[in-house]
Formats: C-alpha cells, sequence, structure tokens
C-alpha cells in the first residue's frame, strides 16, 4: 500500500503546498512538469526532497493550461496529447536522472485526468506515452482508465481519493479550489477502501472502489495534517 501525493505545483517565487511537510508522510511523488505548475528549478528540487526522504517519483503531466492549473479541458488531437505528455515526462526523467532515480509511473493531472476516465482516445493517447518510457499509468477502478490502461504490459496503479469527495456515479468531484478536509474522517474513509474496497459519495450512498495506492493533493490547505493521518492509518497495511 502506497499514499501518493500531487506535488511540486510551485513556480517562480510562488509556492503551492508544504511538498517539505508533506515527503515524510507519502511513499510515491506526482511531480508537476511545467505544464499547468512548476518550473525547471522546481522540478529540480521536488526530485532531490523526494530522494531525501526515500520517495519514489512519477511523472505529472497536465494539459497546457497555466492559467487554469489544468483544471480546464481542452481539445487535443491524439497526436498532439501525446507529444504534450512525453514532453512532460521526457523533462521530469532527466531531473530523476540527474538524481539517479527511476520514473516510477505516470500520472495525469486534474481535467486530462479525468478526460481519460470517460475518452479511450484520451486514455490511449496517454498510453501511448506511457509506453515509450515502459511505465505504469496511475488512474481509477471502474472507468476507461482501467479498461485501457489496465490491460498494459507496465502495469495500472489504480487509487483512491482521500480528500476529494466521490459523485454516485463512482466519478470525483474535481474543485478548482480545493478546500479543507476532516483529517480524521479522510483517515477512515482510506482505511475503508482499502479494507471493505467501499467509499461514501455526497449523497450517502456506497460506491465500490479499489486502492493500490491512497492520494493526498499538496493544494488541500491542511494537506500536511490529511497526509499524516492517513498515514498512521494504513501503517498497518504498508510494507514500510
Amino acid at each position: 500500500m502506497d499514499i501518493n501525493c500531487d506535488m511540486g505545483e510551485a513556480f517562480s517565487i510562488y509556492r503551492c503546498g508544504d511538498d517539505e511537510g508533506l515527503m515524510p508522510w507519502i511513499t510515491v511523488a506526482n511531480v508537476a512538469c511545467g505544464f499547468h505548475a512548476s518550473d525547471p528549478r522546481v522540478m529540480q528540487q521536488t526530485v532531490a526532497l523526494a530522494k531525501e526522504h526515500g520517495v519514489r517519483v512519477g511523472a505529472h503531466p497536465s494539459l497546457p493550461d497555466r492559467e487554469g492549473f489544468g483544471r480546464r479541458e481542452m481539445k487535443l488531437d491524439r497526436d498532439e496529447l501525446t507529444a504534450a505528455v512525453v514532453y512532460q515526462v521526457g523533462a521530469l526523467s532527466g531531473f530523476l536522472r540527474g538524481q539517479g532515480m527511476e520514473l516510477n509511473h505516470i500520472k495525469a493531472h486534474g481535467a486530462l485526468y479525468g478526460m481519460a476516465a470517460r475518452d479511450p482516445e484520451v486514455a490511449e493517447a496517454l498510453a501511448d506515452a506511457a509506453d515509450i518510457f515502459g511505465v505504469p499509468l496511475m488512474g481509477m477502478a471502474g472507468t476507461v482508465h482501467e479498461q485501457v490502461w489496465g490491460a498494459r504490459s507496465a502495469g495500472f496503479i489504480s487509487e483512491y481519493y482521500a480528500d476529494l469527495d466521490y459523485r454516485p456515479d463512482g466519478s470525483l468531484i474535481i474543485t478548482r479550489v480545493h478546500q479543507p478536509f476532516d483529517p480524521a474522517a479522510s483517515a477512515r474513509g482510506a482505511v475503508r477502501a482499502v479494507t471493505d474496497g467501499v467509499a461514501t459519495a455526497v449523497d450517502g450512498s456506497e460506491i465500490p472502489v479499489r486502492a493500490d495506492c491512497v492520494c493526498v493533493h499538496s493544494d488541500t490547505p491542511n494537506a500536511v495534517d490529511v497526509a499524516k493521518a492517513v498515514h498512521e492509518a494504513l501503517r498497518p497495511h504498508m510494507s514500510a
């Protein structure tokens, strides 16, 4: 069981999230690659910080939408989208190589993640990029993510979100600006997802989930508290 976090989302002099405070409580970092957030220096620093804490690193590519933080949908042709993802992952791979680290996986960000959960063409475009690097794609079970990526030889990693709400149909409510989450409730939900394979939707109904890993977001206002609570609750299920 892993705890992953979307991070490295600062830019220039602007900070976004407490990456230093989060690293001790996660096992996998999804590092922004420049299209929705981050820049070369931030990518370099985030990879170095992850190595310092023994945290594995995956790429967190986005649609080219820095002004919207990658949370607005855009229309790109399949080849164009694959090229955009290869461009971003390739940049991060250079910084990983500089630290003697391997790319662990690819996880799409924001609107791109949501589009790939519904649209096979978008999911295939991401798979085309991931195949170049030979790494798993991270996404949601029971969606097009699993339908397209589950058959890949490089593998598919299913995640549960500890700090986002779910609709009754199992889709995520991806807000433009994340709100604080109750750490204790997030921890309880994570344990339930891992042990029972269920989550509670916003209408109170139960929905099936599969949690190979649990995600927290660095831009959730109380992200460190949430990550710490989830880590402590999942400790019996973690390998280290």
